[in-house]
């Protein structure tokens, strides 16, 4: 009956404001972390006033960051995942005590606003350290209510058909390539860095805010009434019209319907219960993003290119094979699910290709990474780096965006919701552990 009368998506519209809700979930995040330029050059103020600093431009590189230049993007990379974690972590129990229209507007809503003063902060002069500061809140508070974000549309998502989840993995992946494609754009255009950065800030702020306009459109969608009714109201409302039915009845015909109704429910809070089923997703998608934090962006930013020869190909080297090229085949890589889901949800070789990503940690460190003090340099051409960042974010993409549709698909229906949200969290645990890592990846070079 359910599969005669479910109404289809048209125009794919909630397919599309999935994706643009997956898009707004990574945009601010990729923002911030595709500015470290910027970031950076407002941290050299600090050194100015000693002519001894001027004078050593000409000398080694590294010689010439001071303390908050030099460890700005481990300590990005970690004010961003260990509150991403610590919040998904509380949606994954809470999320049923709060209505699901506040978790995901109002976090939209915050991170427009940290966008909007982040944009205003452009213009404003400010000394390094508390520049430094201030971002790093920024930073913190754009990836805990990103957090909630992210887990509550997974939760979401997880109610729906299996391949609604592939367009917010897509549009996440969209997210890093947009982000990326701004900052080249900035760069081409000759202006100042701060005027360059003022308007990439501001178109942040109108991607997220077209993110909160398709949210607040999706309601109005009959296939997605369809199914939350369907996951929700639709059994609870049975449920009660049963009990009024046998209220005529013996109490003795009560207690097992009773008892029926309780059992129903338990599953629903049962954290521990779903995790049991899920187990092998959740640890193979915190695998693959504690492998992908622990190298990109802390080492993979600090290869330099060995063909640029102080040519404009060493301005962009960094922007387009590191930044650009990563999201691009991420976002390949995750779209690619839509159409082709190999291996299966109980395949081995799905957690096999998980560990086997172990392999690009040394790869990276072995490319060109300046300055470096302990490990040789075995990749110096700038196409082993390039060819190593293909297959690193690709399989990064692909195998994500499988766990991450198959996990809820390993539970009843009305555990999906919750399932969901367990994954975000083991997501989000594999971010932070890759930011931990990630000091000790750039230390060991």
């Amino acid at each position: 009956m359910t599969a005669i009368n479910a109404p289809r998506d048209k125009y794919n519209a909630v397919w599309i404001i999935f994706f643009i809700l997956g898009l707004g979930t990574l945009l601010p995040w990729n923002f911030f972390m595709t500015a470290t330029m910027y970031f950076t050059s407002r941290l050299k103020d600090a050194p100015t006033d000693l002519s001894s600093n001027q004078t050593a431009n000409g000398t080694l590189e590294g010689d010439t960051r001071n303390v908050l230049e030099s460890k700005f993007n481990n300590v990005m990379t970690l004010c961003a995942m260990v509150p991403l974690l610590i919040f998904t972590c509380l949606n994954s129990f809470l999320h049923q005590r709060i209505p699901q229209k506040l978790r995901i507007s109002g976090s939209l809503t915050v991170i427009l606003i940290v966008f909007l003063l982040t944009a205003v902060f452009v213009k404003v002069d400010m000394d390094p350290l508390p520049f430094f500061t201030i971002t790093m809140i920024k930073i913190i508070c754009i990836n805990s209510f990103g957090a909630i974000l992210q887990s509550s549309l997974f939760g979401l998502a997880g109610m729906l058909p299996a391949s609604y989840t592939t367009p917010i993995m897509s549009g996440q992946g969209l997210a890093g390539t947009f982000a990326a494609f701004s900052m080249i754009c900035a760069l081409a255009s000759g202006s100042a860095l701060q005027d360059s950065a003022f308007g990439y800030f501001i178109t942040a702020c109108v991607a997220i805010l077209l993110a909160i306009m398709s949210y607040i459109a999706l309601p109005k969608m009959e296939f997605f009434q369809y199914h939350m009714e369907s996951n929700g109201s639709r059994p609870s409302a049975d449920e009660e019209n049963k009990m009024d039915l046998l209220k005529k009845e013996s109490s003795a015909e009560k207690r097992p319907v009773m008892s029926l109704v309780e059992e129903e429910a338990k599953p629903s809070v049962s954290v521990f219960n779903i995790f049991r089923q899920i187990w092998g997703m959740a640890l193979s998608v915190c695998c693959i993003f504690t492998v992908t934090i622990g190298t990109f962006p802390a080492v993979t930013v600090e290869v330099k290119s060995t063909v640029a020869g102080g040519g404009a190909w060493g301005t962009y080297f960094i922007p387009v094979s590191c930044f650009l090229l990563f999201n691009l085949m991420d976002w390949a890589g995750r779209s690619l699910t839509a159409v082709c889901m190999w291996p299966g949800k109980d395949s081995i070789w799905l957690p096999v290709l998980v560990v086997l990503r172990v392999v690009f940690i040394p790869l990276f460190m072995l490319c060109n990474v300046q300055p470096r003090h302990y490990l040789p340099v075995l990749f110096e051409h700038d196409a082993w780096y390039i060819i190593f960042m293909i297959f690193f974010s690709f399989s990064n993409g692909y195998l994500a965006s499988l766990c991450m549709c198959f996990g809820p698909k390993k539970v009843p229906q009305h555990e999906a919701e919750t399932a969901g949200a367990i994954m975000a969290f083991f997501l989000s645990l594999g971010l932070a552990l890759g930011a931990a890592v990630s000091f000790a990846f750039r230390a060991m070079i």
